[in-house]
């Protein structure tokens, strides 16, 4: 297959497509969190990538996408599938231990994972000084927001819980390297996706099971419509898009943008879930936003 032809800048399609694919993101923290006295969390994910899969099988077959031909790719996509689905259970198992403010805060350490590997590997992706100001900007302001979370009273085996959201959020930056320094960046978005939401198909029913969550196929009719949403929308068509800016756009520069995810997590919560918008709410949109301009400002000529 063709290598897809590679920008070095974001253009106004990738934005767009980055921050609705953020929006949703934290749309759908939301919507995890309403569902969760009929759907236990594990669970629902492994519903969402089990029909994701499905969703992509179909998609492919229609458009007559190839999925399982021989291309060298086998290694690297189990890799980043396995990476991608170990992200899942470290979220997931976390949130025994620590609350979902503390968790978020270490899972979004993920871009500098990325601003630090990638550029080992493809030297076009390295960041200026003022780059990486902009991406310390952006997670202060994600500290910031979530910092009552961290004020809240916790029991001793909060670390654990931490350590386990500083793993999926290093899970997470190495899947993207994974993608970017591979043969995966000869595949088709679609193949890309499959790797990682077909291993996840497989692997979180199981840890579903061994952590002992609750199996009911009796949904309301709000449970049904939310899974549906984080199955069409979330796994299959946001995560389609994501793979395909990664195909063609700098993944240190739309990395910066999932820290916009939880802000609109905690704007979505105040709006649904009636919880509080707090100045350091707004503050730490603000503080985001100065640091996806500063990551992605054009050097002078």
């Amino acid at each position: 297959m063709t290598t897809p032809l590679r920008k070095d800048h974001l253009d106004g399609l990738a934005v767009s497509l980055l921050l609705g694919c953020c929006l949703f993101w934290g749309f759908q923290q939301v919507l995890v969190k309403a569902t969760l006295a009929e759907v236990a969390p594990v669970f629902q994910a492994a519903v969402r990538f089990v029909g994701a899969t499905a969703l992509l099988w179909v998609w492919c077959r229609a458009r007559g996408v190839t999925l399982f031909a021989r291309d060298g790719t086998l290694g690297p996509g189990l890799l980043a599938g396995g990476l991608f689905a170990a992200e899942f259970a470290c979220l997931y198992t976390g949130l025994q231990w620590t609350s979902a403010s503390r968790l978020t805060v270490f899972l979004y350490t993920s871009p500098f994972w990325v601003a630090g590997l990638v550029p080992l590997f493809v030297r076009s992706e390295r960041l200026r000084p003022l780059q990486w100001l902009g991406l310390g900007f952006a997670f202060a302001a994600l500290v910031f927001a979530m910092r009552e979370g961290f004020a809240g009273g916790v029991g001793g085996a909060t670390w654990q819980g931490d350590l386990l959201g500083l793993a999926a959020g290093m899970l997470w930056g190495l899947t993207t390297v994974v993608i970017r320094t591979t043969t995966l960046m000869r595949v088709s978005a679609e193949k890309l996706l499959f790797y990682q939401v077909a291993v996840s198909a497989v692997a979180l029913p199981v840890l579903s099971l061994g952590l002992g969550e609750r199996w009911s196929f009796d949904f309301s009719a709000f449970a049904a419509l939310s899974l549906t949403v984080q199955t069409v929308v979330g796994a299959f068509a946001s995560y389609l898009a994501w793979m395909w800016m990664l195909g063609r756009y700098p993944a240190t520069r739309i990395s910066v943008f999932v820290f916009l995810t939880p802000v609109f997590a905690l704007l979505f919560g105040a709006l649904w879930l009636h919880e509080a918008v707090t100045p350091s709410l707004l503050a730490a949109l603000a503080l985001v936003a100065m640091g996806i301009v500063l990551v992605n400002r054009k050097p002078a000529a």
